[in-house]
């Protein structure tokens, strides 16, 4: 009983927390996070790609105790590194949601919203358009899986029961920089054609007062912003590919890898 106990709780621990990670990151990555999604399911997605590459996975080089202080301490670590590789998956298309609010409301387009499925809050059209696109575009270009490579190269990178490294945990802020600097970049288009049209308006209010600029100018600025929104659309595979290979990159950072884009 003395020896089997040990290699029990060695194993156990082998195959928990490689989970652990695994199931925090699907429970915060991108379009598998929704709440349309139920928890069962994402348990059983977790369970079964813990399985198949617990193989892959390096061995613990000594025994654990996935019961003892260390080993709550090591699932704590676990759970964080899969947060932090999910969140960076959240970020790529938060910033096209960001982009969509902005254009939505420079263009007159803010009135109408929809219930968004991963965060359950009212967003414009707009966004809620940009999310479809950046979903469609995602899981074409394979991202799902690029990201559970990356995650299941992370456990060689970063071993269990190592923390990601300080001068790391920095980059987690660029994630934030990223995403504004995208989303702004994506909208500027609209909010400098909107700042024209809002312009030209004042200017023709000015010089003709018999003009209705609340009922005339509605109706442009909407016109306006539905062009101005197919035309940004020629730009929307572009700046995924760059707003995704800045996220890969700082995510492989988070994990000790080195990378160069993806895309």
């Amino acid at each position: 009983m003395d020896v089997i106990e040990p290699v029990t709780l060695n194993a156990l621990a082998q195959l928990v927390w490689p989970m652990c990670r695994i199931s925090a990151f699907l429970a915060s990555m991108f379009t598998l996070s929704s709440r349309s999604i139920p928890t069962l399911c994402k348990a059983l997605i977790a369970i079964s790609i813990s399985v198949c590459i617990l193989p892959s996975i390096p061995d613990l080089k000594q025994d654990a105790n996935p019961f003892s202080l260390y080993g709550f301490m090591v699932t704590i670590k676990e759970v964080l590194i899969g947060l932090a590789l999910g969140y960076a998956t959240l970020f790529i298309s938060q910033c096209f949601i960001l982009a969509g609010q902005t254009i939505a409301m420079q263009t007159g387009l803010g009135f109408a919203s929809l219930v968004d499925p991963v965060s359950g809050t009212n967003t414009p059209v707009v966004g809620q358009f940009f999310t479809v696109l950046c979903t469609l575009v995602f899981f074409s270009v394979n991202g799902h899986l690029i990201f559970l490579r990356l995650i299941m190269e992370s456990f060689t990178s970063l071993p269990m029961g190592n923390f990601i490294p300080r001068m790391s945990l920095y980059d987690l802020l660029f994630f934030t920089a990223i995403m504004f600097n995208a989303g702004l970049t994506m909208a500027l288009s609209a909010i400098c054609t909107m700042l024209v049209v809002n312009f030209t308006l004042g200017v023709m209010t000015k010089a003709a007062p018999q003009l209705n600029v609340f009922s005339l100018g509605f109706a442009i600025t909407m016109i306006v912003g539905i062009f101005v929104l197919l035309l940004s659309l020629n730009a929307f595979m572009g700046n995924f590919t760059a707003n995704f290979n800045d996220i890969f990159n700082h995510a492989c950072s988070l994990v000790r890898l080195d990378c160069d884009g993806i895309l």
